[in-house]
C-alpha cells in the first residue's frame, strides 16, 4: 500500500514558481485516506495523487472523459474487489479559485477534493443530485474527522498555498 503525491511540471510552468509540498501533512493524509477507506470495507492499495495545472487537467478531461471544460479534481479508478486503487488528479488553481468562491480556506478545499477523489474509489458517485447531495455529506463527515487532527493549520496553508499567475 502506497499514497504518493506529486507536482505535476505542468504546475510549476502555469503558477509561474515551483510548487513544494514541505509542510503539507503526507503522513496523517495516509493514515486519513486508509482510515475513511476502512470505513468503506476497503482496502488501500496504491493511490497517486497528482497536483496539476488547469491546462493538465483540461487536457486529461476531454482526452478520457470527452468533457470540454476544466474541473478540480479527476479520479482514475484502478480498484481491483476490496483494494482500492487509482491516479487522483487535482488542479490547484482550481481548487485556489474555487475556496475563494466558496469563502473557504485553501486547505478545507484541498483536502474536500483529496477526499472526494478517495470516496469516488469507495463506489461513491456524483453524477444525479441526489448522489452529489451524498458525497458532500460524506466529504463533511470525513473533514469532519481530520481537521482537528491538524494542530497547527496555518503553517501548512502558509506552506502550501499558491497564488494564482495572471495568465491562469
Amino acid at each position: 500500500m502506497s499514497i504518493l503525491f506529486r507536482t505535476d511540471a505542468s504546475l510549476s510552468y502555469s503558477m509561474g514558481k515551483e510548487i513544494a509540498l514541505n509542510g503539507f501533512p503526507k503522513q496523517k493524509l495516509a493514515c486519513w485516506i486508509k482510515a475513511i477507506a476502512l470505513g468503506y470495507g476497503k482496502k488501500t492499495g496504491e493511490i497517486c495523487y497528482v497536483f496539476c495545472a488547469d491546462e493538465k487537467i483540461l487536457e486529461l478531461n476531454r482526452t478520457y472523459l470527452q468533457h470540454d471544460y476544466f474541473t478540480d479534481v479527476i479520479t482514475f479508478d484502478y480498484t481491483e474487489g476490496d483494494r482500492i486503487a487509482g491516479d487522483i488528479v487535482i488542479s490547484l488553481p482550481t481548487v485556489l479559485r474555487n475556496a475563494q468562491e466558496e469563502n473557504e480556506p485553501f486547505l478545507r478545499e484541498l483536502l474536500r477534493v483529496i477526499i472526494h477523489g478517495v470516496l469516488h474509489l469507495c463506489g461513491l458517485n456524483d453524477k444525479t443530485g441526489q448522489e452529489q447531495e451524498q458525497m458532500r455529506k460524506e466529504e463533511d463527515r470525513a473533514l469532519a474527522i481530520f481537521l482537528p487532527t491538524i494542530s497547527n493549520s496555518s503553517k501548512i496553508i502558509a506552506n502550501f498555498t499558491p497564488s494564482l499567475s495572471n495568465d491562469t
